[in-house]
């Protein structure tokens, strides 16, 4: 405050004249007997009020108390920072609780390894998977980390050539090294270890039970010694075999689960599947998906629930019918049709200047093929290649019952019943193979194939070496290849022109395979128990109560400091 001489007289003075009418003389009657006129209070300068006297100007900055400035700056440098850190606290406990709450994450309880031994008719092969130990939707995430075939024919052969059954032994031996050494050592224990075989020990088994039971138990005693969880050898039939290769198809091909934008898995849009056809060495397989409510119970259809969702698969089997055995179905019929007998057989599937010898036993060995009379399996057989596309086709077509679906709607060949066909599908295995041997893609028409085909077939031996680096054995049987899968395809499986531009032929898919082995993994993973995700927050909750407890207080007693400063301000 300013100390100024007078300022208390000058304010009680002023105050006076304010406050009390001022009046020139007594109050007396007017000449006209109106009340005494009463002059009002005038303006503070007409008045007799004398000014302060100040013992120097009331402005002199000079004469300002220093402590009581200094005291101002401090109440609102305090004020100020009481204020930034309320704030601040606030906005800190927001965002601790924010990252705690909605950026927690379930930590991976690590990885799962399972191993599949695909034991087919003409080769074996060890495909090791992975997944994460948590599954999605009760079904594990598969992955292929190492495929490994095996020397040798399939496992049907072994016993018959002693030399050729150590070579598969010792190559088995060197896949099983290489599976083990890919699984951490802490994990081999728990790894499962399957063996599956197909349709050669499922003719086998039919021609030589015991045989076929004698050579899964010397696999199983093998298979047992290696330091993987050892669960079963065994012969699974032909629907499942049709089944797992649809799943695998579909799985590889995203049709159960996809990624979305924020990296979860997720049922992709519209959940459309695609069909399978396999072709292997003994047998084919068709799967595709039907409506839930379609051939409830009946032949051909199995149920199956993947990743949350029901699935009404049809799939069918055909024994005999993989490339191998077809192949030699059709030599039997050529071999037959000599008359008379010949030891020398035209062989239209065969090109031009292409000759080899075969035994009767390779030919008639099989239970798919009819042997004829006198039948000596020593014979040995001089095939002469004719390099006749019309006869080529001819013969092929003879190893299929094409009546006895005649004018049946829903019918594919044999007399087996076959929905109608929907949607696209994926051709692999020996499709696969017979479509990059003739150079066709992934795609292409039904009129392209069938010109592209007539060209291969009308090739001279010479000519097919020269423009075609493909082993003899194979490159000798792809007319035959070509002409069994149009038969097959159109005049089995029914595709018209139209729905022939809906086949993919494909090997793989993003660097797995296509096999019956990843559905079959896939498939015995929900059997496996889903361990517990493990939660992982931002920051330990000691920690996270130490922040939430310093930042409350600091807020506390920054507003509690506001509240008092206001208090003294205004009263």
């Amino acid at each position: 405050m300013l100390k100024c001489a007078g300022c208390q007289e000058f304010l009680s003075t002023a105050r006076t004249a304010l406050l009390v009418p001022h009046q020139e003389s007594p109050v007396a009657p007017s000449p006209s007997g109106d009340s005494p006129t009463v002059k009002y209070p005038l303006p503070l300068h007409e008045r007799n009020v004398p000014p302060p006297r100040c013992t120097s100007g009331l402005n002199s900055p000079a004469q300002a108390d220093p402590r009581g400035t200094e005291t101002e700056m401090a109440s609102r440098l305090a004020a100020s920072l009481a204020l930034f850190f309320l704030l601040a606290s606030v906005a800190v406990l927001i965002a601790v609780a924010v990252v705690q709450v909605h950026k927690r994450m379930y930590k991976s309880a690590g990885l799962r390894f399972g191993i599949v031994l695909d034991a087919g008719s003409s080769r074996t092969t060890l495909y090791l998977y992975q997944w994460p130990a948590e599954k999605e939707n009760n079904t594990g995430v598969v992955n292929q980390t190492l495929s490994c075939l095996v020397e040798g024919p399939g496992i049907s052969s072994l016993g018959l050539d002693s030399i050729q059954d150590q070579k598969s032994w010792s190559s088995l031996k060197n896949c099983a090294a290489r599976a083990t050494e890919a699984v951490p050592s802490s994990l081999h224990s728990t790894t499962p270890l399957f063996l599956g075989a197909t349709a050669g020990m499922r003719l086998l088994r039919s021609e030589n039970e015991t045989a076929s039971y004698e050579i899964l138990q010397s696999l199983e005693n093998y298979l047992r010694s290696l330091p993987f969880s050892f669960r079963n050898a065994s012969i699974i039939s032909g629907a499942e075999e049709g089944l797992y290769g649809w799943i695998t198809a579909n799985y590889l091909m995203g049709n159960f689960l996809e990624r979305n934008l924020w990296n979860v898995w997720v049922h992709p849009q519209g959940g459309e599947t695609i069909g399978s056809m396999d072709l292997g060495g003994a047998s084919t397989q068709i799967a595709f998906n039907t409506p839930l409510d379609e051939g409830v119970g009946g032949e051909g259809y199995e149920r199956v629930r993947l990743y949350g969702y029901e699935y009404n698969v049809y799939t069918h089997s055909f024994l005999c019918y993989g490339k191998n055995e077809a192949q030699m179905r059709v030599l039997a019929a050529l071999v037959r049709a000599q008359k008379p007998p010949s030891g020398t057989v035209d062989n239209p599937c065969f090109p031009v200047d292409y000759n080899t010898t075969m035994s009767a036993a390779n030919i008639f060995g099989s239970s798919c093929t009819e042997q004829p009379p006198n039948y000596d399996p020593n014979k040995q057989l001089l095939l002469v290649g004719t390099g006749d596309p019309a006869g080529c086709s001819a013969v092929v077509r003879t190893i299929f019952d094409l009546e006895s679906c005649h004018g049946q709607a829903n019918c594919s060949f044999n007399g087996v019943y076959q929905p109608a066909l929907s949607g696209g599908f994926l051709a692999y295995s020996g499709f696969f193979y017979m479509a990059k041997a003739l150079k066709l893609g992934r795609s292409f028409t039904l009129d392209t194939f069938n010109s592209t085909m007539l060209a291969f077939c009308s090739k001279n031996w010479t000519t097919l070496t020269t423009n075609y680096a493909i082993r003899e054995i194979y490159l000798r049987s792809y007319c035959f290849s070509a002409n069994y899968i149009y038969t097959l395809l159109v005049e089995g499986y029914k595709f018209t022109t139209e729905t022939w531009n809906n086949i993919l032929f494909q090997k793989e898919v993003d660097n797995s395979n296509i096999a019956w082995s990843l559905g079959y993994m896939l498939t015995l993973s929900n059997m496996i128990p889903a361990e517990p995700k493990l939660l992982w927050l931002p920051m330990d909750n000691s920690v996270f109560a130490g922040l939430l407890f310093m930042f409350s207080s600091l807020a506390i007693l920054s507003l509690m400091f506001l509240i008092i400063s206001l208090v003294r301000v205004c009263y």
